[in-house]
């Protein structure tokens, strides 16, 4: 039998499961009820025959159905993204061969703005599903996967590196497994990360949703019922009404979510939090108060648990050393995926021949420009979220009023606020080549936020105690605790805000207010522009560029930041 695992998180001192009630087991049954029901209405949703267009009701009696499509497509995105992420950031962090390829790779795929994804996934999955709404509905879930998945999977990736190395001497003591590895020490060590990530790429996913929900290509119509395409129509119309039960709707939706799913994640994930000493004070959350008066979640727990129980024995089993053969087997994905990739660099060649020389150098100036309002907005984003996120993750209390606050914040979807700034930059007389980085900033701040976030709330007590008992100052605490105990996290919301303001740009570079189409030079607004006229030759070399922009930026810049944070502020060093 194998010894209980040291690294295991054990709950807070003097907690105690509640005795069960019956109400409680009643109001868990009828949500699940509730969900059964609206998984039904989903799927015929899904399957419905296929529409040319679908006609936008903007009467507010439409957004409870219209919410539940946006954000199942959301939760379903969501879920693939986890599972991408803890697999992908796995496999580069744990294979060398695999680093070299995957970790570049990683910068190209969030580099591509979602309109560069767009046009080709939507075209191949209507055509694949010509006589239902599948492939359109899996197409708009594809795309709110890729706002979402390329931060989470640089936190996992980063979280995985930089284990302490405490932890891993243990497990290498008692001959863990990579399974048992993975489960009590480098899961539970990213934890935090991953869940604060998490609820920054539901804000991601919605960043795009009026894209995603309202994709016109060239003349074709893909539009899809939900809140994102709701609010599309009602700004094209200037229907301001329907605009505000749109803001409406979605903030509701955002609330729920946050007390249903991401307040009780961040209660439970509390206790991986890296501790030799000190006590904060608790966090609560009444779902997950409910839920432990429940018997349900125990006996599904147990369900689980003997359904998994041959499959986690297979797991921990110690196993003999690989022969030659076996050993090569992890590599054959990474061949496969190489030779995928270079077939569509090969397609991508083909289509990039005719572009002239002229238009490369153009398109590069743009690149130039955009380049340098993504540079802003993430100092912009900087100044305030770094204090910001320290006041909230290093005290309880602001914790606990302030986290739902910017939670909700966070996850509104700023393009649906666009019109009224933009209507306000315009009285101040601020144009469009400036207004364009606040706009950015809108959504991408809150990468770095979340991130510093993260950082502080796993920041141990004792260091902390330490400091105050040495008596140090607010700018000698800052500058020898708090800023080395969070800059691995803030380098990783440096990157990730940076790949969202580039993504960013093709919205807040060209859009539509009222019936005017307002746009300012750079490398988002011929995105947006060769989408919208079906100009794939021009598409293809504006993605390939701003790719080339971002690859280059992550390796010169933010890749020796990250170097800078594993080896000198790194708390396992």
């Amino acid at each position: 039998m194998l010894p209980a695992p040291p690294l295991a998180p054990h709950p807070a001192v003097g907690t105690s499961r509640p005795r069960p009630r019956a109400a409680v087991d009643v109001l868990l049954a009828l949500a699940v009820v509730a969900l059964v029901f609206g998984l039904l209405r989903l799927g015929a949703e899904w399957t419905a025959p296929s529409r040319a267009a679908v006609e936008i009701d903007l009467s507010p009696w439409a957004l409870p159905a219209y919410s539940l499509y946006s954000l199942s497509r959301g939760l379903i995105a969501y879920g693939l993204s986890l599972g991408f992420s803890l697999v992908y950031g796995y496999w580069a962090a744990k294979s060398e061969p695999a680093e070299r390829v995957l970790v570049p790779m990683l910068d190209v795929l969030q580099s591509i703005p979602v309109l560069g994804f767009m046009p080709a996934l939507v075209l191949a999955l209507v055509a694949a599903f010509p006589q239902s709404n599948v492939g359109l509905e899996l197409a708009a879930v594809l795309m709110i996967f890729t706002g979402q998945a390329w931060n989470m999977t640089f936190s996992f990736y980063y979280s995985v590196k930089s284990t302490p190395n405490d932890q891993k001497e243990v497990a290498t003591a008692y001959r863990f497994t990579w399974w048992q590895r993975l489960r009590w020490v480098e899961l539970p060590f990213a934890t935090i990360g991953l869940l604060w990530n998490s609820m920054m790429s539901m804000a991601g996913g919605w960043f795009f949703l009026m894209i995603n929900e309202a994709f016109v290509l060239g003349d074709k119509d893909f539009r899809l019922p939900g809140i994102g395409s709701y609010m599309s129509v009602a700004a094209a119309r200037g229907d301001t009404s329907a605009m505000v039960w749109a803001v409406v709707a979605m903030t509701l939706m955002i609330v729920l979510l946050d007390q249903i799913l991401w307040r009780p994640a961040v209660v439970w994930a509390q206790k991986f939090r890296i501790e030799e000493g000190g006590q904060g004070a608790a966090a609560e959350s009444w779902v997950l108060d409910l839920l432990r008066r429940s018997r349900v979640p125990s006996l599904l727990g147990r369900l689980l648990g003997e359904l998994t129980s041959g499959t986690r024995r297979a797991l921990v089993r110690p196993k003999k050393a690989p022969s030659k053969a076996a050993s090569l087997l992890p590599l054959l994905p990474l061949v496969a995926l190489v030779a995928l990739m270079l077939s569509g660099a090969y397609k991508l060649v083909l289509l990039l021949a005719g572009v002239p020389v002229s238009l490369w150098l153009s398109l590069g100036g743009s690149g130039l420009l955009t380049l340098a309002r993504v540079l802003a907005s993430t100092v912009i984003g900087t100044l305030w979220a770094l204090p910001a996120g320290l006041a909230i993750g290093l005290s309880p209390r602001v914790s606990r009023f302030l986290q739902p606050v910017v939670q909700v914040v966070a996850s509104f979807p700023a393009p649906m606020l666009f019109p009224v700034v933009i209507l306000g930059l315009r009285s101040a007389g601020v144009p469009l080549g400036f207004g364009s980085v606040v706009l950015m900033l809108l959504g991408t701040q809150w990468y770095i936020l979340f991130n510093v976030i993260a950082g502080a709330t796993a920041v141990p007590s004792d260091l902390r105690e330490a400091a105050m008992s040495y008596r140090l100052g607010t700018f000698q605490r800052f500058r020898a605790l708090y800023l080395p105990a969070v800059f691995p996290h803030l380098v990783t919301g440096w990157i990730t805000a940076a790949g969202g303001a580039w993504n960013a740009s093709i919205v807040s570079e060209l859009l539509t207010v009222k019936g005017e189409t307002m746009s300012t030079r750079g490398l988002g607004a011929e995105v947006s522009l060769a989408a919208a006229r079906a100009d794939f030759p021009r598409l293809a070399a504006s993605v390939v560029l701003m790719s080339a922009l971002v690859v280059t930026f992550n390796r010169v810049v933010w890749r020796r930041l990250h170097r800078l944070a594993e080896t000198k502020f790194s708390l396992s060093k």
